[in-house]
């Protein structure tokens, strides 16, 4: 009765967040996100094996739940229903700005006033990578005249990646003789829930191939058959093409690879990556994306010293020995990245969630909770960025990091 009752109400939270919410109505936003944080803590924190079955349904019904609601606290639907329609009429969306199609004077078909009004950054070029545009431009395809139509196809897209997260989630797991019910902490999350599938966030497919490719590498760790490193550096190089972000892990790759097979495999990856950015390239792609990945080093090179302080204070050395595999690597440097990065967004928290399940550190599950305060930056007449709800925010959730490290620390020298 008592997991009923909550699946209840995870049910009737996601409902109202999906389809009785705006992204300025944080009023409503904040009881009803933390009634559902507090009853998936609660369920997450006392899952047994046996309620496993019982709460993944109850995830994937979560997910299927949001299938059909319009996205309410994105507005980034209308700039992929633009990209698409840019590809239908035998454009390219690195070409030109959004503005340039309505001042050129004859638009291409769907480029819209009505549909150029509702984009919110009309004056910047797109930055969604291959597999999101390919998937905006298949969306469009089904439904051209219709942006919920697109937006339901790009929903199902993303909840069928999630539930290949979960069944990903629950092989490594066992992989690592963890407890298989840690994926309650992944699957039963409101943000994610509402984030990847309700507003259309691509967490949810970068998360999936990298997982994918994590999985098949570790089954050519133990069966030596190439083909498994082949599948591996696919779905990475499809992880890089879903974000850019999961670059940040390839040099963690060497040290399980060796140099001349992480030759090879980067190589792969090097190769799948310029076949699926092939059709999107152009000279004004190269110019824009040249000075991304330009911003991207030069500031990755920042966070370096950073990191280099935390090796020298041994923090780095402690959750490496404790978490022990791969993931736990990442999780630190994904940490030290988004820690210091300028913008970061509720699903930005997506990825270190996942990462925390292979190791003894929650203090993301917390992140993905508190993060959700930062929707009041869109209850004010003009967006306006609360610096004391940053403060709250940061404050808990390093707080909560360093108590788990030294609760681990502690244990670790007892």
């Amino acid at each position: 009765m008592i997991r009923l009752l909550g699946a209840v109400l995870l049910l009737a939270a996601g409902l109202f967040l999906g389809y009785g919410v705006e992204q300025s109505s944080f009023s409503r936003i904040l009881p009803a996100f933390g009634m559902a944080f507090l009853v998936y803590v609660w369920q997450a924190q006392t899952a047994r094996l046996a309620d496993l079955r019982f709460w993944l349904i109850v995830a994937v019904l979560l997910r299927l739940s949001l299938v059909g609601a319009f996205p309410s606290l994105s507005d980034d639907i209308y700039r992929f229903v633009w990209d698409g329609r840019i590809w239908l009429a035998g454009g390219n969306p690195f070409d030109h700005l959004p503005r340039w199609y309505m001042e050129a004077g004859a638009p291409l078909p769907g480029m819209t006033a009505a549909l150029f009004n509702d984009l919110n950054s009309p004056d910047y070029y797109t930055i969604y990578p291959p597999v999101a545009q390919v998937l905006f431009a298949f969306s469009v395809w089904l439904f051209p005249g219709s942006v919920v139509g697109s937006a339901v196809v790009m929903q199902l897209f993303l909840c069928l990646v999630e539930l290949g997260t979960i069944l990903l989630l629950i092989r490594l797991l066992e992989y690592w003789s963890l407890p298989k019910e840690r994926v309650l902490w992944y699957a039963l999350n409101p943000l994610i829930i509402v984030e990847v599938v309700g507003n259309l966030h691509f967490e949810g497919a970068m998360i999936f191939f990298l997982l994918l490719g994590l999985w098949t590498l570790l089954q050519w760790k133990d069966k030596q058959d190439n083909l498994w490193l082949v599948r591996s550096a696919v779905a990475m190089a499809m992880a890089v093409s879903s974000k850019l972000l999961p670059l940040l892990f390839f040099p963690f790759l060497i040290r399980r690879l060796g140099w001349w097979r992480s030759i090879s495999y980067f190589t792969m990856v090097g190769a799948v990556l310029l076949v699926s950015w092939l059709p999107l390239y152009s000279q004004v792609f190269f110019d824009n994306f040249g000075s991304s990945v330009n911003l991207y080093f030069r500031r990755f090179e920042f966070c370096g010293s950073i990191y280099y302080f935390i090796r020298w204070f041994s923090a780095f050395e402690r959750i490496r020995d404790d978490c022990g595999r791969l993931p736990g690597r990442w999780l630190v440097a994904l940490s030290i990245y988004l820690f210091y990065a300028t913008t970061v967004h509720p699903w930005y928290t997506a990825l270190p969630l996942v990462l925390c399940l292979f190791t003894d550190y929650r203090w993301p599950v917390l992140w993905s909770g508190l993060i959700v305060l930062t929707y009041i930056n869109y209850s004010y007449a003009e967006y306006f960025e609360n610096l004391w709800i940053v403060l709250l925010e940061y404050t808990l959730v390093f707080g909560y990091l360093a108590r788990e490290y030294w609760r681990a620390r502690a244990i670790r020298y007892m």
